[in-house]
């Protein structure tokens, strides 16, 4: 188990991210969100390292760093400050705390400090251990002259472990001195099959045995003579490593790995032999540790709400998170470019390349497509992974999908465009309107029938263009089912034509029925898609009254069928349109009309029909005239039928060349 720690501050996110933190670097961490609860905390445990803000309620940090100081001078206490406290942790160093930081807490300036509280920790334990051992020593040294004989073998055996030992010391409890630091329990036997010493350990788990047989802490096969690691070590002269249990103090069973050694004298006999065996239980422990360490670090990052991936210095794959995986598939040691993006290299601006050239975190914008051709923008996070020489081995990748931010400012750009062009709209509509009322009004004062017709042609002409622009913003702003029914084609047509074909003979334009008088019935919400033919045909109503040319002009509306659909025809022999026109018309906002279109008509025309699983083809060159094509499925089809009226995820033109 690691150090103690104390975290006091009364922030619990605070709280809960050091003791995360704490407990990876190896402490056993305790929480307290005030001074009294950590002082309760103190008397239970009493941890040697406290890390407390200074700014809580209840009791401020400098109070509780005087009554830890009072109870146990020898705690050492880290102050966490704000940057508008530095006073108070000037003043918290008169207290004789150990050390103070800021926020935001920055692990390597945590880690300085702790750095700093275990060296004095250290050394005061150190110090505390060479004064509690000095008589000790003097009792030790003398007694040693007396068993002058059994000094000189330890010290032979001293000798045969090594060079270095034979330095450290020239007696047997000087020589197993070096060993009582190490977790595992040490032992020398001689030849006669006896335990001559053992290590602080040994003594405090299995007891002391000096003068005991080798195989006595044995139990099994291994609790005799022969079978025991020292006697096979004296029989073969070979050193063991073996599986074994032993019995320690309370008569419990303790699995252990045993390694023997034989220490021969100046003659190449073996004199005596050094036993080590490490205790299983605690490599469990320590194994569980890790796997739970393990398990955590993978939960977090597994659970993260984001894509996680860790890349090497050729960009490949080393490992990925859920979220990447189910939307980017399972490609490990393909190239990431390839991966994220389905592109053959690299890119020159990698924020990864650049991590590992640099060996800093990198930000960056892109778009990748997801292994279902989804595209996706994200936004990039990278960060290097370095080994303990300092150098930069791998990078993790975050990338967060912004897609739906983006789509937000898309959207938000419409609407400024939208309102930009319905305001410029507005204004020619009022100026028109003021124009036409005061012919109207210069009419009546003057008694001029034809000034007055004049402008009362222009009062309608504005009020259709209002009319026709508040049903176009309706369209657009609010989502609505479809209420379709069985509706007679003839009757739908000759109604749509009618409220176009008086505008059309007012402009002396020929308008022509063309209708299959076979017809039956089809599918639709009739009004919905009467607006939506109702633009096409007033856009080409507009097309031939924009026309200059010297000829007489004309608008056929045809209808016809063929097995399952029924084919609505609109052809006029107005201006035309150019490649760029045809390609633009059915997109928001797109108007070859100025100021006088708001670029939402046949953009919501083309909305409706695909709504209805029908489709439009155009066919126009400048000067010739257009045509419009429209095809309407007769049966509704079942999953059109429970669309939404707009779903702004798609819009598909079809434009014939």
């Amino acid at each position: 188990m690691g150090e103690r720690i104390l975290i006091v501050d009364d922030e619990e996110d605070i709280r809960a991210v050091l003791d995360i933190s704490l407990s990876d670097l190896g402490y056993k961490v305790y929480t307290a969100e005030n001074g009294q609860e950590a002082l309760r905390i103190l008397s239970e445990v009493n941890p040697p390292i406290v890390l407390t803000d200074i700014r809580m309620p209840v009791m401020d940090g400098i109070e509780l760093l005087r009554r830890i100081k009072e109870a146990n001078p020898e705690t050492e206490v880290i102050m966490v400050t704000g940057h508008g406290d530095m006073d108070l942790a000037i003043k918290s160093l008169k207290y004789e705390a150990t050390d103070f930081i800021t926020k935001p807490i920055k692990d390597e300036v945590l880690e300085i400090a702790l750095k700093r509280a275990q060296e004095r920790i250290s050394m005061r334990r150190q110090l505390r251990d060479y004064t509690e051992h000095l008589e000790e020593l003097v009792r030790e040294k003398s007694a040693k002259l007396v068993e002058a004989e059994r000094l000189i073998a330890v010290g032979q055996v001293v000798e045969g472990l090594s060079s270095a030992m034979r330095n450290i010391v020239e007696d047997l409890e000087s020589g197993l001195t070096y060993f009582n630091e190490m977790p595992c329990f040490v032992s020398i036997h001689n030849s006669g099959h006896k335990i001559v010493s053992t290590n602080q350990l040994y003594k405090m788990r299995l007891g002391n045995k000096i003068g005991s047989n080798s195989w006595d802490i044995y139990s099994d096969k291994a609790g005799s003579k022969e079978n025991c690691p020292v006697g096979r070590t004296l029989s073969t002269a070979q050193g063991q490593r073996r599986r074994e249990r032993v019995k320690d103090l309370n008569g419990s069973e303790i699995p252990v790995i045993v390694h023997t050694a034989p220490i021969r004298n100046r003659d190449g006999k073996v004199e005596l032999v050094l036993e080590m065996a490490a205790d299983l239980t605690e490599v469990s422990r320590l194994q569980e540790d890790l796997m739970t360490c393990q398990q955590r670090f993978q939960l977090l990052f597994e659970a993260a709400p984001c894509y996680l991936t860790v890349q090497d210095r050729n960009l490949k794959l080393i490992t990925a998170n859920k979220q990447f995986l189910e939307d980017f598939g399972r490609e490990f040691g393909s190239f990431c470019a390839r991966t994220f993006s389905h592109e053959g290299e690299p890119h020159p601006d990698c924020p990864i390349l650049k991590t590992f050239d640099e060996g800093k975190p990198q930000q960056a914008e892109t778009v990748v497509t997801s292994r279902t051709g989804d595209r996706y923008n994200v936004l990039i996070w990278t960060a290097p992974i370095k080994n303990a020489a300092g150098e930069v081995t791998h990078v993790m990748e975050m990338s967060t999908n912004i897609t739906q931010i983006r789509q937000l400012q898309d959207q938000l750009s419409s609407l400024g465009l939208l309102i930009g062009s319905i305001s410029h709209g507005i204004k020619g509509l009022l100026t028109g309107l003021d124009g036409g009322m005061y012919r109207v009004e210069s009419g009546f004062e003057k008694e001029d029938q034809e000034r007055i017709k004049e402008g009362w042609e222009i009062v309608k002409h504005m009020v259709s263009r209002i009319r026709n622009m508040s049903l176009d913003l309706l369209y657009y702003a609010k989502e609505r089912d479809l209420q379709w029914e069985r509706t007679d084609v003839l009757t739908f047509a000759n109604d749509v034509a009618l409220t176009v074909e008086p505008k059309a003979l007012g402009h002396s334009i020929e308008f022509v029925r063309d209708f299959d008088q076979s017809v039956g019935e089809f599918e639709v919400d009739a009004g919905v898609l009467a607006s939506a033919l109702t633009n096409i045909l007033e856009n080409a109503l507009d097309a031939c009254i924009e026309d200059n040319a010297n000829k007489s002009h004309k608008i056929i509306f045809g209808v016809k069928q063929n097995e399952d659909d029924i084919i609505f025809n609109v052809s006029d022999n107005g201006i035309g349109m150019d490649k760029e026109t045809r390609e633009q018309m059915f997109t928001l906002f797109y108007s070859s009309k100025g100021r006088e279109g708001t670029g939402l008509g046949l953009f919501i025309s083309n909305q409706i029909i695909e709504q209805h699983g029908g489709s439009i083809v155009v066919d126009s060159s400048p000067g010739e005239g257009s045509r419009f094509i429209v095809r309407m499925p007769k049966i509704l089809p079942a999953d059109i039928k429970i669309e939404r009226a707009y779903p702004n995820a798609r819009v598909k033109t079809s434009v014939a060349k």
